[in-house]
């Protein structure tokens, strides 16, 4: 009997959970903005440093940031309604097209919500609602965002990375998922692995391997969970690489060539590793007796 109960989560569980699933959509369709904005925004700002350099005038003067301008369809200039910018529904009632054009609106956008939404959910489920659950459920969210930035442009923003690393170590003042040492110890030690290995390969191949945000992503992740899970991170995100990497292969030879960067692959060993991090140690040193 006592074992039946251990299954179900205790009431304030589940409605802290069901309320951080409700956070978590919001959130998505904020993301969503995040993931197409912020490589748009440092594109400009490149743009205009460089203008200045050769003493041009600035090509981006306008504002644009998170919040101006308002969303609208890319296709006909429509500005989204705030019925129209609904998590999910709203995708589905207007059947995933423009309530204007009828151009089609990505699925991925209603994903990215979905997403935020059930890990939000989960990862409150899982830590509870107090500090841990709350850093935990930023932690899932800024490392969506940089997963599909990764995925679109090849590129780690310092905007996002940065944050996580010293929010991870702010969390960490209190043990949340660390002792503080063991933070300051995993964020160095991260950075500096793969930067000794891209440096390798360099030395080997005359290119990088990898771009220097994998690098501060490690960092950012050995900051939350310490410097004991790195190896844990690295072995999950290379098995994950690899079972990718051959479904590339596959999918090059077939005519498609779109490349999947290291970030995602972090950002998805990270993330089981806060879950299960101690648990997958403890096995393996059960196994090894």
């Amino acid at each position: 009997m006592q074992e039946t109960l251990m299954l179900f989560s205790p009431p304030a569980t589940l409605a802290a959970a069901v309320v951080a699933g409700i956070l978590g959509l919001l959130i998505g369709s904020f993301l969503n903005v995040v993931i197409h904005r912020v490589p748009i925004m440092m594109q400009r700002e490149v743009d205009n440093v460089c203008a200045c350099e050769r003493d041009e005038p600035e090509p981006h003067t306008e504002k644009y940031n998170l919040v101006v301008p308002r969303s609208a369809c890319p296709h006909c200039g429509h500005q989204i309604t705030a019925l129209e910018n609904v998590p999910v529904i709203s995708w589905l009632v207007l059947g995933g097209k423009c309530s204007s054009c009828k151009a089609k609106i990505s699925a991925r956008y209603p994903m990215i919500e979905a997403l935020s939404a059930l890990l939000s959910a989960g990862l409150v489920w899982h830590f509870g609602s107090g500090w841990a659950g709350m850093a935990a459920v930023l932690f899932g969210w800024l490392l969506i965002a940089m997963t599909f930035i990764d995925i679109d442009t090849q590129f780690l923003p310092d905007d996002l990375t940065y944050p996580l690393l010293w929010i991870g170590l702010i969390a960490n003042t209190q043990s949340l998922f660390a002792s503080l040492q063991d933070a300051v110890i995993g964020a160095a030690a991260g950075y500096m692995v793969l930067w000794l290995v891209n440096a390798l390969y360099k030395l080997v191949r005359g290119h990088d391997g990898m771009g220097g945000g994998d690098f501060k992503l490690l960092a950012a992740l050995g900051a939350w969970m310490g410097w004991q899970l790195l190896p844990v991170i690295i072995l999950l995100s290379s098995v994950v690489g690899s079972v990718i990497g051959i479904g590339t292969i596959i999918a090059a030879r077939l005519g498609f060539n779109h490349k999947i960067p290291f970030g995602p692959y972090l950002a998805g060993a990270g993330l089981v590793a806060l879950l299960y991090g101690k648990q997958l140690i403890a096995f393996y040193y059960g196994m090894m007796g």
